[in-house]
C-alpha cells in the first residue's frame, strides 16, 4: 500500500530561518511549504520536513539522518564546499584529502552536517 506512495523524511532544528538558507542557499533545494511548525523541501522523489523542535528536543542525532548518492562525489563535495559547507573528519576513519572514506564496497562517503548540526552525507557507489 504505501509502496507507491511519496516518502517524507524527517530532520529537526531549533531555528528555522538558518534551516531554511542552509537548505535552500547551500544545498540548492526547492522550497515547497512553511509555517511556524517546520519548512518543506521537495527531493527527487521525496519530501524533507525540517521540523521546530524546542530545547529539550534539540540535540541532533549523531548518526546520519539524511544521504544523497551522487554520480561523482568530488564534484559535488566541491560543489558544496564552494557554497559553504564544511566537511567532517573522523579520528576513527580513514578519511582522504577531501574527507571521503571509502567503505569496504568500495562506497566512497563524505559527511556534512547542517545549520542545526543534523548530520548529512554524499555517497559513490563503487
Amino acid at each position: 500500500m504505501l509502496a507507491d506512495k511519496t516518502v517524507k523524511v524527517f530532520a529537526i532544528a531549533s531555528d528555522l530561518a538558518p534551516a531554511k538558507q542552509f537548505y535552500t542557499e547551500k544545498l540548492g533545494l526547492k522550497l515547497l511549504n512553511e509555517d511556524s511548525y517546520g519548512v518543506e523541501f521537495e527531493l527527487k522523489g521525496a519530501i524533507l520536513r525540517v521540523s521546530l523542535v524546542g530545547p529539550d528536543q534539540a540535540e541532533p542525532k549523531k548518526h546520519t539522518v539524511l544521504g544523497w548518492s551522487v554520480p561523482d562525489i568530488l564534484e559535488t563535495l566541491h560543489f558544496l564546499t564552494d557554497r559553504g559547507v564544511v566537511f567532517e573528519r573522523y579520528d576513527f576513519l580513514q578519511q582522504d584529502e577531501n574527507g571521503i572514506w571509502v567503505a569496504p564496497d568500495g562506497t566512497r562517503v563524505a559527511w556534512f552536517k547542517d545549520a542545526h548540526g543534523n548530520l548529512l552525507s554524499i555517497d559513490q557507489k563503487a
